[in-house]
């Protein structure tokens, strides 16, 4: 790879690191053709971008970039892949659920949201991290809760006054 080609190169990844809170590195050397593309598969209908990189253009991509990623660089040893999403949880599901069948792949460390997390041992929390639809979601749920109490007594009271009206009536 000429320099100019690994220039290029970093621009690219500085571009694409730019333009997310979210990436995941993780190694998935040793995996099959068959297996390989059943992971990017599976990325893809999740949507997320799944980039086998050089580590030394992505440490300099790192450096490069406006965000902050902290000891994440150190990671960067022997195959790299990233992955890059919108969803916090989505790249940890994948690679929880595809850990299911393979030893890979294997996480290194992740950056969300301006939080770093190093070693696979954070895989578990990483794939429970909860979306911001779902954090909403449960926001929304909890501010109707209150409201729907009161509209359900509000019903109860209303039903008991018609009762106690069609007896006097009777």
């Amino acid at each position: 790879m000429t320099r100019e080609e690994k220039s290029i190169a970093i621009e690219v990844l500085t571009a694409q690191l730019a333009g997310t809170n979210i990436v995941y590195v993780s190694d998935i050397s040793g995996l099959n053709a068959e297996t390989t593309s059943n992971l990017r598969r599976a990325c893809y209908k999740a949507g997320i971008k799944l980039e086998v990189v050089k580590n030394t253009l992505l440490a300099k991509a790192m450096e490069a970039s406006a965000n902050d990623y902290g000891e994440l660089p150190t990671v960067l040893t022997g195959n790299s892949a990233i992955f890059i999403s919108d969803i916090a949880n989505a790249p940890g599901k994948i690679i929880k659920d595809f850990r299911k069948k393979s030893a890979k792949p294997v996480l290194k460390g992740a950056y969300i949201n301006s939080e770093i997390y190093i070693g696979d041992d954070q895989l578990d929390a990483l794939a429970t991290i909860k979306s911001k639809e779902e954090l909403i979601g449960e926001l929304i749920g909890l501010l109707q809760s209150p409201a729907q109490r009161v509209i359900s007594a509000l019903q109860n009271q209303f039903a008991k006054s018609e009762e106690a009206t069609e007896e006097v009536e009777a």
